[in-house]
């Protein structure tokens, strides 16, 4: 079956955003699932672990290390499976339950994306999925984001690769833009 993917308008910022979209876990709706195409294995915080009314017990051991992104590593708290659906479509899903908190509640990463066959897109802000024989196209979740910024800090932020640079320095933050911050953070990046 062919998908057709619309370009979309210059002025549209869509893909500067993270694509999150809902689902649910054993039955029990989710949100905040964040599909990230950089990540290795799928990754689930304890918190969202226990508010699923899992204990230690329902996890399978692991010897499992994991790097953030400073270079510091931590052990897995152990493995769960669970009965993930996103969209019309289930899956068994092993997710690696960590200590950590994330700007997420559930972060699937290309080992999902994978054995799901699917195609997510952050320039359209959905998911495209096979359901059997037919195309599904999930849709992001536009109410939640990782940061706050202006409203009009989007319309004058543009890609930076697609251009030709041809200067000894690469000026990323312009000044007269307010700093992105996050939410529930006085300071900003």
């Amino acid at each position: 079956m062919t998908a057709i993917f619309e370009k979309s308008a210059d002025n549209e910022m869509q893909h500067l955003k993270a694509l999150f979209v809902k689902g649910s876990v054993d039955g029990q709706p989710m949100t905040k699932i964040l599909i990230d195409g950089g990540a290795a294995i799928n990754i689930m915080p304890y918190v969202v672990y226990r508010k699923l009314g899992k204990g230690d017990q329902d996890l399978t051991k692991t010897d499992m290390m994991l790097k953030d992104f400073e270079g510091n590593v931590s052990p897995v708290k152990g493995a769960v499976c669970v009965e993930l659906t996103i969209g019309n479509k289930t899956l068994p899903t092993t997710f690696f339950v960590i200590s950590g908190k994330g700007a997420y509640n559930l972060l699937l990463g290309i080992d999902w994306i994978h054995a799901n066959c699917c195609i997510p897109s952050t320039r359209h802000q959905c998911l495209v999925q096979w359901v059997g024989d037919k195309i599904e196209i999930v849709p992001g979740d536009s109410s939640y984001v990782i940061a706050s910024a202006e409203a009009d800090t989007y319309e004058r932020t543009r890609c930076i690769s697609g251009e030709i640079w041809e200067k000894d320095f690469l000026k990323v933050a312009d000044y007269e833009i307010p700093p992105i911050q996050a939410i529930g953070s006085d300071e900003g990046f």
